[in-house]
């Protein structure tokens, strides 16, 4: 496992620079590395798991009708990203949620970007996740999406591109918290002096985003987590959360709204009233007299409650509609014709297949491209074209001609690495950032986020559902 060996080869690798030098903000770290010899590598390795393990951090892959709890693999080397860098990424993301906002706030109401031709109205007709019950409806502050988390990757060029937007419920972030608690247990050492910003205060600043949210006035408003849950793949998140902001978690069967639009909890003490739900159920199960009548996850006469104002939600119902790879391509147009300035973190540069000319380069260069649908997630449904089979390309051609509104294509991106501790040494990994935004009467933005990355060598797909584990992201102030 020796570090004085590591190579990134061709990749803009986020510790090691050119010559083999460590960057400004990870010298600390990688000296650190580098006086610890394998025994002792070894050694925090196991603790790290063993202290993983204990925290129960796990996610849930499903498997045919089954569901299999698997521990979230962990890497010990971190991230790390120059506080300097960071503030200027922290800033295009409270752009691009606050634009976001107002994109989906104006879908539901006047919808003024429709007429004035800068979004197609055929984008929002073919959007399986736009609303029409909340149609003539505007949440406080005009904020639909108060939980965000963009996905971030690096281009070989050095280049942060937003890769994707998390409008509707974003995971993901219980592991970058608990992350932060296996280092800090097993490298305490390093926390002492080396300009690592915190992260601790997240569920905090949730919790006061959410209260914030209250439409009854107290003290103390009634806030729960609302769990479909122990099979859900998060489950683990949401009781965490939950947990950690001091709130009670539920599911539906514990929630009850009565004849005035009321929202109760069911106790032991009898009813209490909810005032905000931080809900972690899709739209389509939350309440089955508005959306599918045989869920049994949701709450009767929920929207209702919403709609009266009686009952905060976060995230609102129908925000998902701006949660939407191919609205993705849109974004750059959002945020000038809402904000009236340039996009200040980059799109991955996108072909939209509803467009003639787009899909006839698409169909020209499968080969080349990845295919995203609009609406998967976890890195299911895509077809990334140079790892493809001849078979696989035809198929994909097919789906798109079908239904071309339903795809976008991208380039296959030299996605940057980072050192990762594998089965045959220390080796360069593919890696991508999500950050988490809250907005209410304040926007907060995570120092850092979960680092995904891929374990499987030369892999481009990060996420846990298909063998990816995590990091831990140190956003390192270098002037200290």
């Amino acid at each position: 496992m020796n570090f004085s060996d590591y190579t990134a080869g061709d990749f803009h690798d986020e510790l090691i620079g050119r010559g083999g030098r460590p960057r400004a903000a990870a010298r600390a770290l990688w000296k650190y590395l580098k006086a610890l010899d394998d025994s002792e590598l070894v050694e925090r390795r196991a603790a790290c798991e063993l202290a993983a393990m204990v925290a129960g951090i796990t996610f849930r892959v499903y498997f045919e009708d089954t569901g299999v709890d698997r521990a979230m693999p962990f890497d010990l080397i971190p991230r790390v990203i120059a506080l300097r860098e960071w503030q200027q990424i922290e800033a295009g993301l409270k752009q691009r949620v606050h634009a976001l906002n107002l994109f989906i706030d104006d879908l539901y109401n006047d919808q003024k970007i429709i007429a004035d031709g800068v979004f197609p109205a055929g984008m929002l007709e073919g959007s399986v996740n736009f609303r029409s019950q909340c149609k003539g409806f505007s949440p406080p502050l005009g904020i639909w999406a108060h939980i965000c988390g963009s996905d971030l990757v690096r281009d070989g060029d050095g280049t942060m591109y937003v890769l994707e937007d998390n409008l509707r419920i974003p995971s993901g972030v219980s592991y970058m918290l608990e992350n932060r608690q296996v280092m800090k247990r097993v490298f305490p050492e390093l926390f002492e002096d080396s300009g690592i910003q915190p992260i601790d205060d997240y569920a905090s600043q949730l919790y006061d985003m959410l209260a914030s949210l209250s439409p009854r006035p107290a003290d103390y408003p009634s806030v729960v987590v609302l769990t479909p849950g122990m099979y859900n793949s998060a489950y683990f998140e949401h009781a965490y959360l939950a947990q950690q902001m001091g709130v009670e978690l539920v599911e539906g069967r514990d929630l009850v709204v009565d004849d005035n639009d009321e929202v109760f909890m069911r106790t032991v003490a009898g009813l209490e009233p909810v005032d905000v739900i931080y809900r972690r159920v899709d739209d389509d199960f939350i309440d089955p007299e508005v959306f599918r009548a045989d869920s049994m996850l949701g709450v009767p006469g929920l929207m209702r409650a919403w709609r009266a104002g009686k009952v905060a939600l976060a995230n609102a119902p129908g925000a998902g509609v701006a949660d939407d790879k191919v609205v993705y391509a849109w974004v750059p147009e959002i945020i000038r014709y809402y904000l009236g300035e340039d996009p200040l973190l980059a799109n991955v540069p996108t072909w939209k297949c509803s467009e003639p000319d787009d899909l006839a380069h698409v169909l020209a260069h499968i080969d080349e491209l990845v295919i995203k649908p609009a609406n998967e997630s976890g890195g299911y449904g895509m077809l990334i074209g140079p790892r493809s089979t001849r078979k696989e390309q035809r198929e994909f051609a097919r789906l798109i001609k079908a239904d071309p509104r339903n795809y976008i294509a991208q380039p296959t991106l030299a996605l940057s690495t980072c050192p990762t501790i594998t089965p045959t040494g220390v080796a360069p990994r593919h890696i991508d950032l999500r950050p988490f935004v809250l907005s209410g009467e304040h926007t907060y933005v995570t120092n850092g986020g979960l680092t995904r990355v891929a374990l499987k060598a030369g892999s481009l797909v990060v996420n846990s559902s298909q063998g990816g584990g995590s990091k831990d992201t140190w956003i390192v102030d270098t002037e200290l």
